[in-house]
Formats: C-alpha cells, sequence, structure tokens
C-alpha cells in the first residue's frame, strides 16, 4: 500500500518538528521520518551539556509553534548582556539588551527540553509520524516524490523537505552538492556551576588557540562552548573534572570564580558547509542540511528556525489550487533564505579565520576592530537588532 500526502519531512529534530508544528492548519496534509527514537522526557534534576542561544525572534516563533510554553521557565537562561573579549588587554566589546531598548539579546535553552517540548507540540496534529524508521529509496518524478520507508511501507508526496541535518542523504540523493570546509577544531561543551554571579551576563573570549563562550544558565550555572584545535579539544576532553574546570577558570581569568562540572564534557567537529542550492522541482531543503557555521556566534539553529518560518509562510501563501512542490514557488523560499544564510557564513567564517591567524598585522586590525566597534553605538544596535531577529 501506499500513502499519499502533500508534504513528507525527513528529519525529526528541532526544525523539522518546528516546521511539522508551523504548517499545522495549513491544509496540507504532512507525515514525518525520523530514523532516531524519540528520548524519553528529561529529568527534572539533570542538565543537558548541549545548550542553544535562542534569539528573541526564534523564542517569538517557538511560541507560534506551542512549544516555548512548554519549556519550564526555570530551565530557561536570559541573555541582558554580552561582553566579548579579544586577545590584547582593552580589546572589548560590550552589547547590552537595556541599551538597545530590548527586554533580553538571547535565551539559554537545553537541547533535549527543547526537543520534547517541540514533540508534545506536535501530538494531536494531523501528522503522521513514522518514528523510529528509515527510508531505502527516494525517487522524483514530474508530480510527486515516493519514498520507500525500510519496514517497506511507500509514501507519495508532492514535496519534500530535507531536515536530515549536515550529513543530509536527502540532500545527497537529489543531487546537491555540498563545499565543506574542515576547521579542524571541536566545539567542547560543558555545564559548570559558578563561584560568583554571573548576572545574566554571556563572555566570550577571542584568542589565538580557541574561541572560549560562557553562557548563563538559571541560578550559578553556566554553560561552556569551546571551539579549539582538534588536538587541544581531545587533550580537554580527556581531562579530570576538576583538571577542566581549572582550565576554563585560568582561559576565563576567573570571571566568574572557582568552577565546579556539572555535566559531562563532550565534544563535536566543527565546519563550514555551503550547498550550491536550497530548493529544487518538488525538493527543499532547511536547518543543517541547507547550511552549516561556525557556533561562534551561535546562530546555527535560529537560521534553522528561520529557514522553517519562512518556508510555512511561503507554502501557506501558495493559494488554495497551489502545488507545494512547484519550484517556481520553492524559489521564493530559497530568495528569502539566501542573503541572511550567506551574510552569517561570511561573518562566522571570516571571525574564525581572522582570530585563528598568528599574523601580527591582524592580531592588531582585530583587536582594534573590536574597540572601534563599542564606540559606535548605532553599529552595535544595527548588530544586535540583526540577531535577535
Amino acid at each position: 500500500m501506499r500513502e499519499s500526502f502533500d508534504i513528507v519531512i525527513i528529519g525529526g529534530g528541532l526544525v523539522g518538528l518546528a516546521l511539522a508544528r508551523s504548517l499545522a492548519g495549513s491544509g496540507l496534509t504532512q507525515a514525518l521520518i525520523e530514523p532516531q527514537p524519540p528520548a524519553p522526557a528529561p529529568a527534572d534534576s539533570a542538565w543537558d551539556s548541549r545548550v542553544y542561544s535562542l534569539s528573541p525572534g526564534s523564542a517569538a516563533f517557538l511560541a507560534d509553534c506551542g512549544a516555548w510554553d512548554r519549556l519550564p521557565p526555570e530551565r530557561i537562561g536570559r541573555i541582558e548582556t554580552m561582553r566579548v573579549y579579544g586577545d590584547e588587554p582593552g580589546a572589548r566589546l560590550e552589547f547590552s539588551a537595556y541599551d538597545t531598548g530590548l527586554r533580553e539579546l538571547a535565551f539559554i535553552v537545553e537541547n533535549r527540553r527543547l526537543q520534547h517540548a517541540l514533540r508534545e507540540a506536535t501530538r494531536g496534529e494531523e501528522l503522521s509520524v513514522h518514528c523510529p524508521a528509515g527510508w531505502t529509496a527516494l525517487e522524483f518524478h514530474d508530480d510527486h516524490v515516493s519514498v520507500r520507508l525500510e519496514d517497506g511501507a511507500e509514501l507519495a508526496a508532492r514535496l519534500v523537505i530535507g531536515a536530515d541535518g549536515a550529513e543530509s542523504r536527502v540532500r545527497a540523493r537529489a543531487g546537491i552538492a555540498v563545499r565543506a570546509a574542515d576547521y579542524r577544531q571541536l566545539g567542547v561543551v560543558a555545564n559548570f556551576s559558578c563561584e560568583k554571579a554571573h548576572r545574566e551576563v554571556a563572555f566570550q573570549w577571542f584568542m589565538r588557540n580557541g574561541v572560549l563562550a560562557l553562557l548563563p544558565l538559571p541560578g550559578s550555572r553556566v554553560s561552556m562552548v569551546w571551539s579549539v584545535a582538534e588536538e587541544r579539544g581531545r587533550r580537554l576532553l580527556a581531562l579530570s573534572s576538576a583538571a577542566l574546570a581549572a582550565e576554563v577558570e585560568s582561559a576565563s581569568g576567573g570571571a566568574l570564580g572557582a568552577l565546579q562540572i556539572i555535566t559531562p564534557a563532550a565534544g563535536f567537529p566543527l565546519k563550514l558547509q555551503r550547498v550550491t542550492q536550497f530548493t529544487k522541482p518538488r525538493l527543499a531543503l532547511v536547518g543543517d542540511a541547507a547550511h552549516n557555521v561556525h557556533p561562534l556566534a551561535g546562530q546555527g539553529v535560529n537560521l534553522g528556525f528561520r529557514d522553517a518560518r519562512a518556508l510555512a509562510q511561503v507554502l501557506g501563501e501558495r493559494g488554495p489550487q497551489g502545488d507545494c512542490g512547484d519550484h517556481a514557488l520553492l524559489r521564493r523560499y530559497e530568495r528569502a533564505r539566501r542573503e541572511d544564510v550567506l551574510a552569517m557564513q561570511v561573518a562566522t567564517d571570516g571571525l574564525q579565520k581572522l582570530f585563528s591567524s598568528d599574523a601580527v598585522f591582524l592580531a592588531r586590525a582585530r583587536n582594534i576592530g573590536l574597540k572601534l566597534v563599542d564606540r559606535q553605538p548605532w553599529l552595535k544596535s544595527f548588530l544586535v537588532h540583526h540577531a535577535v531577529a
């Protein structure tokens, strides 16, 4: 038997779930395929090593999806101020929500809790969920796409959406080329309790041997993201909890006093990926399947949510007789997203290269640049309002 849908979303991560929920009520029938079984509801006492920095715009989108109110408020961190330090004394840049007329610059949310909230938000919706389920065949035709699952079931759709991550099989099957640049770095993450109050301040240090960020969690806790060369990253991951805490204290200049690890450290490889196109007839890519950026700006998942928001809007405006898989329609989504994604890729890649260079003239330029930007309130306000969308 073959089931027919308007849309099949392949990938049930954050972006895939958010897109499915935002399309509810659009009149489009949907199926979602996710190979990994759903994780159990997170325990109240446990903290997730992996967190996301969500812009106010992403929070508003998640609220529209019915997920934000499902997050426990006491588990959401808030960034009201961000302090960025260069690798020379006095090179500093500060962004303040108050100075730009905002309540906060970002929210810090745990990965597992956000996943759980989005899964709960999709319950009861007219969404056919195949989980855990993998696919063995994906065939594109003029008027539909056919998907064969590992259990033999067949789905047909007018549009397939690839939301299956940076190593997207959907993208590969569609023949969309990707240009990848391996940073040869690891993103090392862990959470700590801290001696000094963070006061909703996020700290970031651009150093010649990596970028260290400490992000405020509720209470006297912070989440660390440390982007370092692979070899050093592996050494950090091999340290004892006490030794890793001491390394972070030293690298942060004791900004938050004594640290004590509260979650095991984990690491993931960092790379830049640019795809040649976001869409083809009967196909659209979203999230990490469409782009991958360095985490130093904390904008990866926000880009993905903006993809979901833009694609849902385009599909919702297709008209009563519109074909959701028509390439002319899908190209409207691609045009809406290209500039935003490219700007973030250029900015993060440029910063990574600028601060990883040992060239003396670049070292002076990058630190002078931080000081100059800090003295331009209009420029800081522009940067903040772009980041919070």
